[in-house]
């Protein structure tokens, strides 16, 4: 096996015009979450994504016995303990209607001293439609002023077209197949990864979480959120942790994130376990105000490439006027 590919600064690189692109979307991010309690029908501002929280637990990361040596100074300890948060991706929060299954594994891992080692936002969908930066700012600006209804309808579809040629690759496509065959079934059946690629020390990696005999029928009938409550509370949850190496760009790209990696084998670091009733109660405020900031996490795990990087200013941006907003709004009664 090669040795992988190392991190370097030059893949996260934005160009001044895409600098100057994030602040027009970093300013329509804060007007989205001063209006998200319109927007969604709430008594609080919510996120401008992953806006609808299923659920939040308690876990415990548990490291391999036989995970290889040169990873082996990462993961130091038996077991790290976990906070997760399960969602759903869209802006906005639907009520009584059944839920698009984009849904989020949101995981943060602590030391034993409850210091932060890393946030990792995982979804069930591996790939990501838009490579151009450019292209995702004003899209995804278009997007936030629609809900706040400072933009037309026409004006988001002609962004959404431009995203259209970069969702026709044969990894997208297969993946788009097989979430549509899988769309009914349960939230804790699915696959979690990390969208992009994150540091390791010097190398770089992308992160799968593949749950071990989960019921893919459980709670057919009942809605997303229920369903989920109820299979925490009556069982224990297991899924097995395992990352790529990047060993090449011409295999595993760092800024194509609408294809998968290729000939970079999985290797297992882990489980993450969930004991039976160990939910938590999401609308606390400790809970509510929780960031996943995959930016605040030590700096030999935090994301890498061009559009990971958005995040960091995004993430601040939503927390800061969320935070403000519910401060006044929520927990100031």
């Amino acid at each position: 096996m090669p040795s992988p590919l190392k991190y370097n600064k030059k893949f996260d690189k934005l160009t001044d015009e895409e600098r100057e692109l994030l602040e027009i979307n970093k300013k329509s991010i804060a007007d989205f979450v001063e209006q998200s309690p319109s927007v969604s029908d709430v008594e609080y501002a919510t996120r401008n994504a992953h806006a609808k929280t299923y659920a939040v637990t308690s876990g415990e990361f548990i490291i391999d016995k036989n995970i290889p040596e040169k990873l082996q100074p990462f993961f130091d300890k038996d077991k790290y303990d976990l906070k997760i948060r399960f969602s759903n991706a869209h802006l906005k929060i639907n009520k009584g209607k059944k839920d698009i299954p984009a849904y989020g594994f949101a995981v943060k891992i602590k030391d034993e001293n409850g210091d932060l080692l890393a946030n990792f936002p995982l979804v069930n969908f591996p790939l990501f439609p838009i490579n151009s930066v450019s292209t995702f700012l004003k899209l995804f600006t278009s997007v936030n002023r629609f809900f706040v209804k400072k933009w037309s309808s026409f004006s988001l579809m002609m962004q959404i077209i431009k995203v259209i040629p970069s969702t026709l690759t044969g990894s997208f496509l297969k993946n788009i197949a097989k979430l549509w065959s899988k769309r009914n079934d349960f939230f804790l059946s699915f696959d979690y990864h990390s969208v992009g690629a994150y540091r390791l020390g010097e190398y770089m990696m992308k992160i799968k979480l593949k749950p071990l005999s989960v019921d893919k029928n459980f709670g057919k009938r009942l809605k997303t959120k229920n369903a989920l409550e109820a299979y925490l509370k009556t069982n224990d949850f297991a899924a097995d942790v395992m990352i790529q190496l990047c060993y090449n760009l011409e295999d595993q790209p760092i800024n194509k994130l609408n294809v998968e990696w290729k000939n970079a084998p999985y290797i297992k670091i882990g489980q993450v376990r969930i004991k039976k009733n160990d939910l938590l109660d999401p609308e606390t405020c400790e809970n509510e105000l929780l960031s996943f900031n995959p930016f605040e996490s030590k700096i030999f795990f935090q994301p890498v490439g061009k559009i990971q990087k958005l995040r960091d200013e995004a993430y601040k941006v939503s927390m800061q006027t969320r935070l403000k907003m519910n401060k006044l709004l929520k927990y100031n009664k």
